[in-house]
């Protein structure tokens, strides 16, 4: 018996871990109210009627599976660091304001993907956003080597702003000449000078 349970609280545990790595790419890709219990359970290989033995409510599934977008966008900039340490700045900029990030909607930032839906959210949905937010102006400071007071000075602030804004602009229609010259404009403001290959990001996002 101590068995069978010990194994159920497994499967349940790796059941639960299945549902948020598959449900934080599907709502990067649809929204938190672009898709129902039934498709996010089906998208993890579930029935519906197991959500209720993983998660209270629909919102404890946007919180956790929220942190683990966030964390998985972390990877995604230490990836790009490892491959240029020299340049962490640059080599972040050159993968996340790419083509490639434009296209990869279910993989890509949660901030750029979910940050309107999680305003209109209560505040335990803005909470891993509000983390993940603060972390990355914490690295982005740290690479400029900008500080000002207890807090992200004006250019961390602006170097995310423009990444962020411009990668959404770029998304939000559809001529991809456009698109591709608002990001490559962003990415010129950051680092006052012409923008990275698109090289290593393209590395980055293959799947």
């Amino acid at each position: 018996m101590e068995t069978a349970m010990r194994v159920s609280r497994e499967q349940a545990e790796e059941n639960q871990q299945t549902v948020l790595n598959t449900d934080c790419r599907l709502f990067c890709e649809q929204g938190f109210d672009g898709i129902g219990l039934k498709d996010l359970m089906k998208g993890a290989g579930l029935t519906q009627g197991a959500f209720y033995k993983q998660f209270a409510s629909k919102d404890d599934l946007i919180v956790q599976a929220s942190g683990r977008a966030m964390k998985s966008g972390d990877r995604r900039w230490a990836s790009a660091v490892e491959a240029q340490p020299e340049d962490p700045l640059a080599s972040v900029v050159a993968f996340y304001l790419s083509m490639e990030h434009r296209a990869q909607r279910m993989d890509g930032c949660p901030i750029v993907a979910l940050s309107g839906d999680a305003a209109r959210k209560g505040a335990e949905v803005k909470a891993p956003f509000e983390a993940g937010i603060r972390a990355y102006l914490e690295q982005i400071g740290d690479w400029i080597g900008e500080s000002e007071g207890d807090g992200p000075g004006l250019k961390v602030m602006a170097t995310l702003s423009t990444m962020v804004g411009a990668m959404m602009l770029s998304r939000a229609i559809n001529d991809e000449g456009l698109s591709r010259q608002i990001l490559e404009f962003a990415s010129q403001s950051i680092l006052n000078r012409p923008r990275c290959t698109d090289a290593a990001a393209e590395k980055l996002w293959v799947q």
